[in-house]
């Protein structure tokens, strides 16, 4: 068995699995936030159960449209925290961050567990070991009430990035790269294992911005080795594997509008900007943040531009402000929002008109995700998000300052 079916076959009870079984499993943690649970709990509700199955791993984020934008999420936001006070469960409510960081932050992500959650980035939590699936509202519900869950055992794909990266290439570099390799349904239904030299020597928050987006490849599971070196033995026998050096991963962009739509920065260098975002659950964490005051500091965005910031939770934004980058990014013109999803998720907080033209280190960028259906969206890197914000059109990393040596 590989590492994500000993940890299938050790939540189901069972000493092995094989590739199509069908097995109930033990679940670590239920996750939602305030769009999704509501449904949720309508759902857990109607099913006349009088208890969570344990109220410390039933956990609720308000963080998609905090504070409320409209009278319908308030609702929505009051029904969940009426259910939170009366069950028992987990809330966090005030403002505290995107889901994903704030469940790291409380450090409830743990190697070899099962976690599921009614969001599509749930997998995000791959990045500590974990295998994380994300969910529906009627089947969280389920999940709630009974702790357990029905799964199949996928086949298991093993991607290997070896070697050193190139200046100015991130961990979201990586990630795009990957995805426009094998498209936005190459592992549906499939679990994938990033493993290698260079994605374990990655921080935390590299590993998270690279697990947080492999569902945009289609994959049921994404997780990423646990290691300090590359065992072939440990990760066990998988279906097929992928080896990509690293010194062919480039600064890109996904372009208009599919996250698989990749093209190398160079290429797509002048296109004219008028927003650029910083954070979401991909990229909005403390050492993003550095990266872009970094860019930011004694500068001033384009005029024609604005800087929207938006960090992934208030442990961050609070090392933020004791870093003093929260000054240095307002200072230089942007704006600055509370912790939590921002125009990510096209609620509020930003959203685009018809004309305009965005650059962002969010996750996606179908049409209408960020607003109007004709606004067009690059996603990039923090440090190409900056530096474009900067300019006033997209630049390769490097135009503004120099890169490391």
């Amino acid at each position: 068995m590989n590492i994500l079916e000993k940890i299938i076959a050790q939540k189901a009870g069972v000493k092995t699995v094989k590739v199509g079984d069908e097995l109930t499993v033990k679940v670590d943690l239920a996750i939602a936030h305030d769009v999704t649970a509501p449904m949720a709990i309508k759902q857990f509700r109607s099913i006349n159960v009088d208890k969570v199955f344990d109220k410390e791993r039933v956990v609720f984020v308000m963080d998609h449209c905090v504070p409320c934008a409209t009278v319908d999420s308030r609702q929505q936001q009051k029904y969940i925290k009426e259910f939170a006070q009366e069950f028992g469960t987990r809330l966090f409510d005030k403002s505290e961050g995107v889901i994903h960081q704030v469940i790291s932050d409380e450090k409830l992500y743990k190697s070899g567990d099962l976690i599921v959650g009614a969001d599509s980035h749930t997998c995000t939590a791959g990045a500590y070991g974990a295998i994380a699936l994300g969910v529906g509202s009627t089947d969280l519900a389920a999940v709630m009430a009974l702790g357990t869950i029905d799964m199949e055992v996928p086949v298991t794909h093993l991607i290997r990035i070896e070697g050193s990266l190139s200046k100015g290439v991130y961990a979201k570099d990586i990630i795009l790269h990957v995805i426009g390799m094998f498209g936005t349904n190459g592992f549906t239904d499939r679990g994938v294992i990033l493993s290698g030299s260079t994605i374990l020597g990655l921080s935390d928050d590299e590993k998270m911005t690279i697990s947080n987006m492999m569902i945009e490849m289609g994959a049921m599971i994404g997780y990423i080795d646990q290691s300090k070196e590359f065992d072939a033995k440990y990760i066990g026998k998988v279906s097929k594997e992928t080896v990509i050096l690293a010194e062919d991963i480039q600064p890109v962009a996904a372009c208009p509008s599919s996250p698989d739509n990749i093209k190398v920065i160079e290429n797509i260098e002048g296109v004219k900007i008028n927003q650029a975002v910083i954070g979401s659950c991909t990229n909005g964490r403390i050492s993003d943040m550095i990266i872009a005051a970094e860019v930011l500091k004694d500068r001033k965005v384009s005029e024609n531009v604005n800087l929207v910031v938006c960090p992934a939770s208030k442990k961050v934004l609070t090392e933020m402000e004791h870093q003093g980058l929260t000054k240095i990014l307002r200072d230089a013109g942007a704006i600055v929002t509370n912790p939590g999803c921002g125009p990510c998720y096209g609620a509020h907080q930003g959203l685009l008109n018809h004309d305009d033209i965005a650059i962002s280190t969010t996750n996606r960028n179908f049409p209408g995700r960020m607003g109007h259906k004709d606004a067009q969206i690059y996603l990039a890197s923090p440090r190409v998000v900056a530096e474009s914000a900067v300019q006033g059109h997209i630049v390769r990393p490097g135009t503004v300052i120099p890169l490391e040596v």
